[in-house]
């Protein structure tokens, strides 16, 4: 029943096909409701996370972009996903008290979400992944600009410091709004 129940929670409002990341609603961490065109307006990050991860020390550079960058319009926005290696098996609340103890994760976290392709695939990752590209493991990242359009997709091993990365983003904040 919780699973149908994040389905539907994620499925956007009326019958038309969403054209933005941004008409997506879903849940945090906790299971509150959550609405991503709370985020229309902003440059935003979408990273699937894990907590036992080889890559989970991103986390650190993650925090640290995004309060560099949210006063400028920059949010990262997580989704723990069990999808690659079992590597996030926790609950909600396991998962973001991990993130607040070991990290200070204060970056807008959501529900866990699977990212493969499938019956069970979030139609957020659907929407993500009809770019082309889908997680081939944890820390995969969407550059998405302002009006919610996927600009750049960046494999796990491209770090929150990456120059690539941050060059992507700086372009992507520069745009008129």
């Amino acid at each position: 029943f919780a699973a149908a129940a994040v389905a539907l929670a994620q499925a956007p409002q009326g019958a038309r096909r969403p054209t933005s990341l941004y008409d997506f609603k879903t849940q945090t961490l906790l299971g509150k409701p959550a609405d991503l065109g709370d985020y229309r307006g902003r440059v935003t990050l979408v990273v699937n996370t894990a907590s036992y991860c080889g890559y989970t020390p991103q986390y650190k550079g993650l925090e640290a972009l995004h309060r560099e960058l949210h006063p400028k319009g920059f949010s990262v926005l997580g989704f723990p996903s069990n999808d690659f290696g079992d590597q996030e098996p926790g609950t909600g609340e396991e998962i973001a008290e991990f993130c607040r103890l070991t990290y200070d994760v204060t970056f807008p976290m959501f529900s866990k979400v699977v990212t493969r392709p499938g019956k069970n695939q979030s139609p957020i990752y659907r929407h993500l992944g009809a770019t082309g590209h889908l997680p081939a493991w944890n820390f995969a990242k969407y550059l998405v600009n302002r009006q919610g359009k996927v600009v750049g997709f960046y494999p796990s091993d491209v770090t929150p410091e990456s120059p690539v990365l941050r060059a992507a983003i700086a372009k992507a904040l520069a745009e008129p709004r």
